[in-house]
């Protein structure tokens, strides 16, 4: 039979509780950026140098950051239940946590591409990328981002897990950006469903769980809840 299958699908939110900066927000450590200058092709195109020293500095900024408990408790719960994370966020946050299944959506901060041809990526940590450091391909490495504008390339796959799922929880996303929010009609009508985020939940979400907490409050009580379920079921 194998373990329920649960889908969780993370946003900004539970990135922002260990401290990384977020586009959206009175408090968002980007807002002082004009997001079309620094996170799409028509940037890059227009000046390099501004994009990688963009994304160099956010990537630096990852040496300062831990998991947070919302991490950790998804990771736990992967004792317990077949768990994917599907995320918006660029860290490897979850996968610091110990969390092993992870899709990321709009790419990672840690990895660099050719310009040319995505698929030639490689891992440089937190490294920065500089103007003339040169992919396999000859073409100026850039950073491994799905940027405003572009396919994503993941999102095939991520239909296809949650058209899977037992269970779907989604913590810390306005479900506001696409084509990645339209993720939750995918989610089976019979799946349980849980939405993690202390603002108000849409009315069109008014039959799933509402967790009207932060990440780092509501996914640890959530986690717990789901484990005493599996324990009764087993």
């Amino acid at each position: 039979m194998g373990f329920p299958k649960i889908v969780v699908f993370t946003g900004a939110g539970i990135s922002a509780e260990s401290g990384l900066g977020t586009f959206r927000g009175n408090m968002g450590l980007w807002e002082k950026y004009d997001i079309s200058e620094v996170a799409s092709a028509d940037a890059w195109h227009k000046d390099k140098e501004k994009v990688l020293d963009f994304y160099n500095m956010r990537r630096r900024q990852l040496e300062e950051v831990e998991p947070n408990q919302a991490h950790y408790a998804l990771s736990r719960l992967g004792n317990y239940y077949d768990v994917t994370v599907i995320t918006q966020n660029v860290d490897d946050l979850h996968e610091q946590a110990g969390t092993s299944n992870v899709v990321h959506l709009h790419g990672e901060l840690k990895m660099a591409c050719s310009s040319y041809d995505k698929s030639h990526f490689k891992n440089i940590g937190t490294e920065d990328i500089k103007l003339g450091d040169l992919a396999e391909d000859g073409s100026q490495l850039r950073p491994y981002i799905v940027w405003f504008g572009e396919s994503v390339p993941m999102m095939q796959k991520a239909y296809e897990i949650v058209e899977q799922a037992d269970h779907f929880i989604v913590i810390g996303t306005s479900l506001m950006v696409y084509p990645a929010a339209s993720l939750i009609f995918a989610v089976p009508d019979n799946a349980a469903k849980y939405y993690i985020d202390p603002s108000d939940i849409d009315a069109s979400l008014s039959d799933w769980n509402h967790i009207k907490e932060s990440a780092t409050s509501g996914t640890p009580k959530l986690v717990e809840e789901l484990i005493k379920q599996s324990n009764v079921d087993n």
